[in-house]
């Protein structure tokens, strides 16, 4: 080591050259692997900005948003939507025992901004804690997707390149039909552009680099998974600092709350109306069922105290 060192520095052009190697490795070999992958995906999103660029979007910021290091044309997450199966799903772990303490303990913590929601809204605390706790787990997981990716590329399928470079990575063993998928694609890309045009919309008003925004397969955000549409009316400020924010557990709170009261939940509603609110929510009668059992066993527990 000390006769390498003395070499070193009897040659100091030497000691410059392999300085500037490294910071050239550092920056170009490590920080930046991402221009192959610009390259492959992001055209798809071409048409893309133009079309929100004709709705009013500037063209100064879709060019910022589409050449952040987090945009890409994502297959992983959106060929769920045509291989997903709700039934599927595991809903039983939610009403287990540890899940349900977790929830218990969770109304505990937060139970002032409950305990509002439920005067302001006059939604039920234990439907909205169990509506949490399957979501994101409250607030423990809130979705690996890239919302932005997500919604740009289920936008991007109206372009039938897209749709190919789509159909092409879903494994053909998990694959519907051709003409289904065509005919679920163009469908699921006009409900995608108006939930990216909300997205967009939101990040900008509340100053938030979209890129970063993590959420489901779906496009669904923050602790309750609201989908981008139903922020502007259906959000609240629930800490009172001036912002909408959906990974706060108070704005949560409040907006899940007031997105119930908003689709007709009344204190003392009866069984069939409650579970038509609920499925608003979510349209699977798995999740109903799952919910309505957590919330009944979340209220029998604290009566039994």
């Amino acid at each position: 080591m000390t006769t390498v060192s003395l070499k070193l520095s009897r040659t100091p052009f030497l000691t410059l050259f392999l300085r500037f190697f490294l910071i050239f490795f550092l920056i170009w070999g490590v920080a930046s692997p991402a221009p192959a992958m610009e390259k492959r995906m992001r055209p798809h999103f071409e048409g893309l900005k133009k079309r929100l660029e004709a709705d009013g979007f500037s063209r100064e910021r879709l060019k910022a948003v589409y050449s952040g290091p987090d945009v890409f044309f994502d297959t992983k997450s959106v060929s769920l939507f045509f291989t997903h199966m709700e039934g599927s799903l595991n809903y039983g772990q939610f009403s287990a025992p540890a899940s349900i303490q977790k929830a218990r303990t969770y109304m505990l913590k937060h139970a002032g901004t409950l305990e509002l929601a439920r005067e302001v809204y006059g939604s039920s605390p234990e439907v909205i804690t169990a509506i949490l706790l399957v979501e994101t787990r409250l607030g423990s997981f809130v979705g690996r997707s890239h919302v932005l990716s997500v919604l740009s590329t289920l936008s991007s399928l109206s372009d039938a390149k897209a749709r190919k470079a789509l159909w092409a990575a879903i494994p053909a063993k998990k694959r519907m039909s051709l003409k289904k998928f065509k005919e679920k694609a163009r469908k699921k890309s006009a409900w995608a552009y108006k939930e990216l045009a909300a997205f967009l919309r939101h990040t900008q008003k509340e100053k938030i680099d979209p890129g970063k925004i993590l959420g489901s397969y779906a496009g669904a955000m923050g602790i309750p998974q609201f989908m981008p549409s139903n922020i502007a009316p259906l959000a609240r400020d629930g800490d009172m600092d001036g912002r909408v924010d959906l990974f706060s557990h108070a704005d949560a709170i409040m907006s899940v709350g007031h997105y119930l009261e908003r689709h007709g939940w009344r204190p003392g509603l009866g069984a069939k109306k409650a579970r038509k609110v609920i499925f608003s929510y979510n349209r699977s009668d798995y999740y109903v069922d799952a919910i309505l059992k957590i919330a009944k066993l979340l209220d029998s527990k604290q009566k039994k105290d």
